[in-house]
């Protein structure tokens, strides 16, 4: 049976195969899977969003904390007019908790952050709400009580990154904010005494500009370079030709879309041990797990990846098409076992803000 699926982006940011956000990105691949399997793609995204299905396009606004509730607006006003023709809507916002009263159709939410980034209201047990991680590290960590279904792992294109010769460089890449730790790259680059790129955006949230602009940009200079954002060829050249990706993230990741993407194109990536990096990052194969800032610098001078075999790793483990199977089978799922219950239980509330427990499939 074909499915008609509702994808709803974070509201403040573009659908496109090379948006900086790992679950724009995402959602980018699932709306492509889709249509490539005969489904059908619905998608409510910020204006500028390059989607294979039928884009639901809402305003575009520059991100910044005072502009949010008039995105999320716009996005409730779609959802309450289209969710209707949907078999199952699939939400990927941070921001999802002022959906859950407008929500009519069976829903899954992928968490694609730690779950203290969301609001804690929104993290119970909803009926006819389904909730998703994209690791172990993250399922390990939920809530006491939550229910929820089996983790997905987030996949990559693979046929968008390949191998190239390797220069003299190491390579920051991400959103520009104090839980990413790009000070710690840098501090790292210049114990190792190798030149750092650092590419990525610094939204307008007061604390990401105070951050740059008093723990990055006082250390810019030759040997450590700041290129703004990059994306499509030039991202995958930077990454394909750094000797090595660092991530010293500060904050439990649930998945890392930028080591997978070394991987893929045999790189080293040198990571903190934090959330799902141990997961992801196979010493010695695709790079190595530090702990401190000094170990990263001694594992930039060390190396020692070989990249064919990091290239294959990639290859068994981080497939975009897999992810897309299990998020189907997901949807299938969800959809039946809402459809097969909607009878038994039609003498309790509906809504999504009813404190039935939500069913482990």
């Amino acid at each position: 049976m074909a499915l008609t699926v509702l994808s709803i982006a974070y509201p403040l940011a573009p659908v496109t195969p090379d948006t900086p956000g790992g679950a724009e990105q995402i959602l980018s691949l699932l709306d492509a899977g889709l249509m490539a399997r005969g489904h059908r793609s619905l998608v409510i995204a910020s204006e500028g969003s390059k989607v294979q299905g039928e884009l639901i396009a809402t305003p575009h606004f520059a991100p910044s904390d005072e502009i949010k509730q008039i995105a999320l607006a716009a996005q409730i006003a779609a959802l309450r007019r289209y969710q209707d023709i949907a078999d199952v809507v699939h939400i990927h916002s941070l921001d999802f908790a002022p959906l859950l009263p407008h929500l009519s159709r069976p829903t899954l939410v992928t968490l694609h952050l730690p779950f203290s980034f969301y609001d804690p209201s929104a993290l119970r047990n909803w009926l006819n709400l389904w909730l998703n991680c994209v690791s172990q590290a993250q399922h390990a960590q939920a809530p006491e009580g939550l229910a929820l279904l089996p983790p997905i792992a987030n996949g990559i294109d693979l046929t968008r990154f390949g191998r190239s010769a390797k220069r003299r460089f190491v390579l920051w890449i991400g959103r520009i904010c104090p839980e990413k730790g790009v000070h710690c790259a840098i501090a790292a680059a210049e114990m190792a005494r190798v030149p750092l790129v650092i590419a990525g955006e610094v939204f307008g949230y007061e604390a990401h500009r105070h951050y740059f602009e008093t723990s990055v940009r006082p250390h810019l200079g030759r040997s450590v370079r700041f290129v703004g954002p990059v994306g499509g060829r030039r991202k995958r050249r930077l990454i394909a030709s750094a000797q090595a990706v660092l991530i010293p993230t500060l904050v439990d990741e649930t998945s890392s879309l930028v080591a997978r993407e070394a991987a893929a194109s045999g790189t080293c990536v040198i990571a903190f041990r934090r959330g799902a990096m141990a997961e992801t990052v196979t010493d010695g194969v695709t790079g190595w797990i530090v702990e401190t800032v000094e170990e990263m610098a001694l594992a930039i001078r060390r190396g020692g990846i070989d990249p064919a075999a990091c290239r294959a790793h990639a290859e068994r483990h981080f497939s975009h098409h897999r992810m897309v199977e299990h998020y189907i089978n997901a949807y299938r799922r969800i959809h039946s076992s809402s459809s097969s219950s909607s009878s038994s239980s039609s003498s309790s509330s509906s809504s999504p803000g009813s404190s039935s427990r939500l069913t482990n499939l």
